[in-house]
């Protein structure tokens, strides 16, 4: 073939040998590579239908690592000067870009001893080349052309121009197209070639203040974005001629943009120019270019400041600190003109509204020196101006303005973060404004900011808020109890106790709260008011807030576990002693909701412990609660002993308290070892089974479910799993106590499902069962929420549970066929508890997982939609609302049955039931538009209804949905 006279003949025997070479270059010799690249260069000067797979042969050669040494050059010079590369198909281009990608790789050092020739060979090569494919590879090319140091020679504007020619890129890739090359893509690899090299400078600079002039958005922030790279490597030299030109363009469009994307694009340009110019080295006889800039643009931005209608203050004071933000020494030249200016502002405005933008623009200012830390006093006009500042600070935090107040306390944090700033008398003012914005001030928002601000100020000033703060809490704490109760000194108390909780942010701090907490709360159980019990729920919630905040601090860890978890195990024993002898006194402490409130301290205290601590902490716990082992607990003179697993009625109050040993001894990590475990499962397992209160028994299955979660696998599990099923069963079956049976098989359950435990599968067979069962079947499907959702207080990742990546896939794959299989058999009665039971799963779902599976299920969902069941049809519809945005093309198919279920539940009795199908109507709206027009009229008529709903968030939903259509 190779000698036939027939080019198309020659062709293929050329091709054949390449595809030989392209499997068998790895194996060459020296000697038969430099034949066959001698043969190779030849044939390019063949007929062209034989070139192709000339190139094909030299990409494999190329690939071979014994190339001797001149050969990458030779072949070419030959494809520079024989191949009219940008007439050839695209597939060719693109083996000739791999050639010299490969020769660039491996022979770099002879290809430089060309010169500037290569350059100019590969300009030719690439000039007029429109593939976006070989455009990645061609500007990558380019780019370590430039990175390696390549000479261009008299070149560098003909390799810009040739690459430039594509800015800004223009390119929409075509549907389903198989390559995923993005817009996105070209427009980065592009911008890192035209930011590669300051010897661009000169030809870049002019074509993009040109191109931030275009009428294209996308032109606008594509030349903002390059020109925030170029600064990154280009110094005084290449900027100071275009310096004018580019001021003005970012400052029109800052001043008359609407978006606000070119406005963030104009300000981090702004930037970057003067973190540029301000990192360049100056010799004596230069000109300082920052100096310069800055006061063109102090010039144009600073009146603006002043002016009565404030109509371009922010746009100013925009780019005022997007240029002081770059450096050092901007900041200080840029501070010096205009912190002065905006303080004279403060005082010649008196209306709020005017105030709360100039202090807004002075905490701007003020956050940019945070970056620099500590103020430097030779330097800095903010040291100069330490008075005045600190007074408009101080005058916005006694405003009666909310929103003035709110701005006046972020400036406030902020100047309490700057080292050596505030003065100590200024610091008592701080902590005097604080408690009283903390306290007094009416509106929550600058009461809840004021706590805030303490949190984020106290780390820094321990001792001025231990020494100051926390004791006027105190003393407004305790002055309050001694006053007759209303409803103002409640939220007084409320406040004092959020207050306290929110300023132990350092551990020192924490050691004067906890105390002050505790005693509060030891008051409470001792007073008989109604108020009571949330007064100690406030309590809790302020010791969970404290627990939280200490949990990354070791110390501050243990020493809140063992001040806190005792006393409230104590507070707790004591009440139910007295519940039993007199049956009036610390009640509040045994309510549910007390208790429930007393879980997450509990547990928070518990999580973050070492594992030495928590093993130490649970020796003394486990006993409390199985032997009546008190000697811990502080005050433990108790009238009686602590026995909450045996019966009698009059330990009906001991047994609740289970509920803490629940929240402490689920959230130990899962390598400590809990003495007497085996018989503690037995108590709790009896407990949960034997209980009348639905309260204990819900908590002592629980328990129990979050150590058999954490159990090691082997037979003492085995044993104790066996136990439960032994109990479960007959409960289940009859008698009077088939609601507990039921709640231990579902957090059993739960507990083995969510560490993939062999026992699980028969478990929740059992589950599927009882959907069918009249009595319980209603009670079983909620329990399907139980199974898939996050529990808030045990088996969660939080607390150390086993949970497996992805259980909920893993249960859906097993069970849905199940339940959709119980449904078609189950009898009328009952089948709505097996669609409750498949929407709780499928809401639990990740979004993907549903997606893939819709088509088999979308027609029990929309079958769901017809139950009378409201927790079925609010399940169903959640569910639904989500899949219409993230599989429109399926959900398409089934629009007439859609809209007509979603418009007949917008007038359901249940007010979340109307919402729900509102917002799916709503949703609708990303379906194509061709597939919604024939609903039109129809949807907009039957929506101008609920606009008359008596719920206002009805209401709302309802002009949001026929707004849309």
């Amino acid at each position: 073939c190779l000698e036939n006279t027939d080019p198309r003949m020659r062709g293929r025997g050329i091709q054949l040998l390449s595809q030989v070479l392209l499997q068998c270059y790895s194996l060459l010799q020296e000697k038969e590579v430099l034949h066959l690249v001698l043969f190779y260069e030849n044939r390019l000067q063949d007929h062209h239908l034989v070139i192709p797979s000339v190139l094909q042969g030299l990409r494999a050669l190329s690939m071979c690592e014994v190339l001797s040494p001149g050969l990458a050059v030779s072949v070419l010079k030959a494809i520079f000067q024989e191949v009219h590369v940008q007439s050839l198909l695209q597939l060719d281009r693109h083996t000739v870009y791999s050639i010299i990608t490969n020769f660039m790789g491996t022979r770099e050092e002879e290809l430089k001893g060309l010169g500037a020739d290569f350059t100019f060979g590969f300009i030719q090569v690439m000039d007029g080349e429109k593939d976006p494919r070989n455009l990645l590879v061609a500007f990558q090319i380019v780019r370590d052309l430039i990175a390696k140091n390549y000479a261009l020679g008299p070149f560098v504007e003909e390799l810009f121009e040739v690459t430039s020619c594509y800015f800004p890129i223009d390119f929409t890739p075509p549907p389903n197209d198989p390559h995923g090359i993005q817009k996105e893509d070209l427009i980065l690899s592009l911008r890192a070639v035209l930011a590669s090299t300051p010897q661009f400078a000169e030809f870049l600079l002019p074509l993009l203040i040109e191109k931030m002039d275009s009428d294209l958005q996308s032109a606008k922030l594509d030349s903002l974005q390059t020109l925030t790279a170029c600064c990154a490597i280009y110094g005084q030299k290449e900027l100071q001629e275009f310096l004018p030109s580019l001021w003005s363009s970012l400052r029109r469009e800052v001043f008359q943009t609407a978006s606000e994307k070119v406005e963030a694009e104009c300000l981090a340009a702004l930037h970057a120019l003067s973190a540029c110019l301000s990192c360049s080295v100056l010799s004596s006889d230069t000109e300082d270019l920052l100096d310069s800039f800055l006061s063109s643009i102090l010039q144009d931005c600073r009146h603006h400041l002043c002016e009565p209608d404030m109509k371009l203050v922010w746009p100013s004071a925009k780019l005022l600190q997007a240029a002081a933000g770059a450096s050092l020494r901007a900041y200080h030249r840029v501070t010096h003109s205009v912190l002065p200016l905006l303080l004279e502002q403060y005082t010649k405005h008196p209306q709020s509204s005017q105030r709360r933008t100039i202090l807004e623009m002075l905490l701007g200012f003020l956050e940019l020196q945070q970056k620099w830390g500590h103020v430097e006093e030779d330097e800095s006009a903010l040291l100069s101006l330490q008075a005045p500042v600190c007074s408009v600070v101080f005058s916005a935090l006694t405003d009666p303005s909310v929103q003035l107040q709110l701005v006046g306390i972020r400036a406030l944090t902020v100047l309490g973060s700057l080292q050596g700033f505030l003065s100590p008398s200024d610091l008592e003012l701080v902590v005097d404004h604080l408690v009283r914005l903390a306290l007094r001030e009416e509106d929550s928002q600058s009461s809840e900011a004021a706590m805030e601000a303490a949190g984020s100020l106290a780390p820094i000033y321990p001792k001025v808020f231990s020494g100051r703060m926390v004791p006027r809490l105190e003393e407004e704490l305790q002055s309050e109890r001694e006053e007759e109760s209303s409803r103002d000194h409640c939220s007084l108390r409320q406040r004092c106790l959020q207050a306290l909780a929110a300023v132990s942010t350092h551990t020192s701090i924490v050691r004067e709260t906890i105390p002050v907490l505790l005693q509060h709360l030891r008051k409470v159980q001792k007073g008989s008011e109604a108020g009571n019990a949330q007064d100690v729920v406030s309590v809790c919630q302020s010791l969970h807030r404290v627990a939280l905040q200490c949990q990354q601090d070791a110390e501050g860890c243990w020493y809140y576990h063992q001040t806190v978890v005792p006393c409230l195990l104590a507070m707790a024993v004591q009440a139910a002693m007295q519940e039993s002898t007199h049956p009036l006194l610390g009640k509040a402490l045994l309510e549910e909701e007390v208790l429930a409130a007393m879980v997450p301290v509990i547990s928070a205290a518990t999580t973050h412990l070492s594992p030495e601590l928590a093993a130490q902490s649970v020796s003394h716990v486990v006993p409390l609660f199985l032997d009546g082992e008190v000697s811990f607990l502080p005050q433990n003179s108790f009238p009686c002993s602590f026995q909450p697993f045996e019966d009698g009625e009059c330990l009906e109050a001991q047994r609740r308290l289970v509920a803490l040993l629940m929240a402490f001894i689920c959230s130990l990590p899962r390598n400590v070892a809990i003495p007497q475990q085996e018989r503690l499962l037995r108590e709790l397992l009896a407990l949960s089974c034997s209980c009348n209160c639905p309260f204990t028994a819900t908590t002592a299955a629980k328990c129990f479910a979050g150590l058999v979660n954490k159990h090691p696998a082997g037979q003492q599990l085995d044993e104790i799993l066996q136990l439960a099923v032994n109990r479960m069963e007959p409960g289940l079956a009859e008698g009077p106590r088939r609601t507990q049976a039921l709640t231990l098989l579902l957090w059993v359950t739960k507990a083995l499902v969510l560490r993939y435990h062999p026992l699980s599968s028969r478990l929740t067979d059992k589950l599927l069962d009882l959907l069918g069962d009249t009595e319980l079947g209603p009670a079983t499907a909620d329990g399907f929420s139980l199974l898939m959702a996050e529990s808030p207080d045990v088996l969660h990742k939080g607390c150390h549970a086993d949970v497996r990546i992805m259980f909920r896939q893993r249960f859906f794959t097993d069970n849905v066929p199940k339940l959709v299989q119980g449904f078609h058999g189950a009898g009328p009665d009952v089948k709505a508890n097996y669609l409750k039971g498949l929407s709780h799963v499928l809401n639990h779902l990740p979004k993907p997982v549903l997606v893939t599976e819709l088509p088999t299920l979308l027609s029990l969902l929309l079958e769901a939609l017809s139950c009378s069941d409201r927790v079925v049809q609010l399940s169903t519809l959640s569910c639904l609302q989500p899949l219409l945005l993230e599989a429109p093309q399926i959900m398409s198919l089934h629009v007439d049955t859609l809209v007509t279920k979603f418009l007949s539940l917008t007038s359901s009795p249940t007010m979340a039931v109307r919402i729900a199908a509102l917002r799916c109507a709503h949703a609708l709206t990303s379906l194509p538009t061709t597939v919604l027009l024939p609903y039109k009229a129809r949807v907009i008529r039957a929506l101008a209804k609920p606009l008359d709903d008596k719920k206002r968030l009805v209401r709302k939903e309802a002009v949001a949905a026929r707004g849309e259509w």
